[in-house]
């Protein structure tokens, strides 16, 4: 994979007929529904059925099963992922006939053209950040546009063309893609090192986020200062002369949280902004789920809206999908699932389940994702899952990645084992409901973690546990 660069734009209503490789996935289906709910012709193809390709189907879209070139019909852009190779075939006929070509964050960036551009950055959060900040926004009356990283689990859809001024997104940072968005107030969660199969090192990671906050139509930087990365980086940033809101628990922060509290999935906090002061309740569990609010409820402030509306619009939040998101309750057992896939993700979500699982154990089922990940962090990771009970690990999820000689999901499990965890290697993820059946009982809360496949293997577990859970 390599950095995106950034392109010049068109209005997204000049560039059509689209043609969308891969339209099933997340980040490409919800670009996809922006553009046909825009009026634009949209076809797309992808390798697998999803209910996301489904779903474009039923509303007329032409999406197809599989790769052919005849599938471009009279495309006059095509939209690729980073996760594309060049020897696709419609890759391939596109660049043969000419077609523009554009990376999906080009296409994402041109519906964005004009309005007041919220991009939502960081190594961690930006998924749960976007979708609180789109949340809020509209219960507040702003009626936004969004784009999120995954559904929202009240609406179960992703992306939203709305008739306000706001058009918020989530900003990849893995592949560059952030450097593309006409950014007018830029959100960032935090800056940790990620992504070094890109960036080569930290210092250059960091100098990213130094770009996107500094992008040519950024107004204003609102930012994290609990964070020791996104703390460095407003520092720089002012010196710079950029204006830079600050958010969080920390003495001085622009919009500050105290008196934190969390009861089971719930959590609250009182915020101050100004002379305005009030309670922040949220339906999601986690100290970084009420940073992530602030950061929504600030972009809100910045905008306009009311205070008091902006608050309520927190409670309104019930989460995306894959983030702490509850797949079943049998027998007394638990099931969770996270999208968490970086140590200080794994961290969070841990700390997050360990006061929901109150006095039963903790079980993290853990699928490491890319081989170089594995490779920069394997200790880290067995220091984060050692924050359970009783930790699973299963072989890496290679994703866009070919396999690297030595690297394995034993690397984590083996970190895990030197942490003092109670951990197993279970190598073959189709081994993983039995094996999580065989050593659960009831009181215990089970959450599977990493950004591939293991997500299927709660409702497989849920389906055993019936017996296991009873005995």
């Amino acid at each position: 994979m390599m950095l995106q660069q950034p392109v010049d734009l068109l209005p997204a209503n000049e560039i059509g007929p689209v043609h969308f490789i891969a339209i099933g996935g997340a980040g490409m289906s919800a670009v996809a529904q922006l553009y046909h709910d825009l009026g634009v012709r949209v076809t797309g193809s992808d390798q697998s059925d999803s209910p996301a390709l489904r779903h474009l189907q039923a509303q007329g879209i032409e999406a197809h099963l599989g790769h052919h070139p005849d599938h471009l019909g009279d495309a006059r852009t095509v939209v690729v992922s980073t996760a594309i190779r060049d020897n696709n075939p419609e890759l391939v006929a596109a660049r043969e006939r000419g077609l523009r070509v554009w990376h999906r964050s080009t296409a994402l960036a041109a519906l964005m053209v004009g309005s007041q551009a919220v991009s939502v950055a960081g190594t961690h959060g930006k998924t749960t950040t976007t979708g609180m900040t789109a949340v809020m926004l509209e219960a507040a009356g702003g009626d936004p546009s969004y784009c999120i990283g995954a559904p929202l689990t009240t609406s179960g859809v992703s992306s939203h063309l709305g008739s306000g001024e706001a058009f918020v997104v989530e900003a990849d940072e893995s592949d560059g893609s952030f450097l593309q968005y006409p950014t007018r107030i830029a959100v960032i969660t935090n800056v940790e090192a990620d992504h070094l199969d890109n960036w080569d090192t930290p210092s250059a990671y960091f100098d990213g986020f130094v770009r996107f906050a500094t992008g040519g139509s950024v107004q204003v930087v609102v930012i994290n200062s609990d964070d020791q990365g996104a703390a460095e980086l407003a520092q720089r940033l002012r010196e710079g002369g950029s204006v830079v809101v600050s958010y969080g628990e920390a003495d001085g922060s622009d919009v500050r949280l105290s008196d934190l509290d969390f009861e089971n999935t719930a959590s609250s906090a009182r915020l101050e902004y100004g002379s305005d002061s009030g309670i922040i309740e949220l339906q999601v569990p986690g100290r970084h789920n009420l940073a992530n609010a602030a950061a929504g409820y600030t972009v809100g402030r910045l905008l306009g809206l009311d205070h008091e509306a902006l608050l309520a619009g927190a409670d309104e939040f019930g989460g995306t999908l894959r983030r702490f998101q509850l797949v079943a309750d049998v027998q007394g057992v638990r099931i969770y699932d996270d999208y968490a896939h970086h140590p200080t993700e794994i961290r969070a979500a841990l700390t997050a389940a360990r006061r929901v699982a109150a006095h039963g154990r903790l079980v993290a089922c853990f699928q490491p994702h890319l081989y170089s990940r594995t490779r920069d962090f394997a200790d880290e990771f067995g220091e984060a899952l050692a924050l359970a009970d009783v930790a699973i690990v299963t072989d890496i999820y290679a994703a866009r990645e070919d396999p690297m000689p030595g690297v394995t999901g034993e690397l984590v499990a083996d970190a895990a084992r030197r942490a003092g965890a109670d951990t197993h290697y279970v190598a073959d993820k189709t081994d993983l409901p039995a094996a999580l059946a065989a050593l659960l009982q009831p009181g215990d809360l089970v959450m599977t973690i990493g950004a591939g496949d293991v997500t299927l293997v709660g409702p497989l577990l849920a389906s055993l546990l019936g017996p296991v859970a009873g005995r």
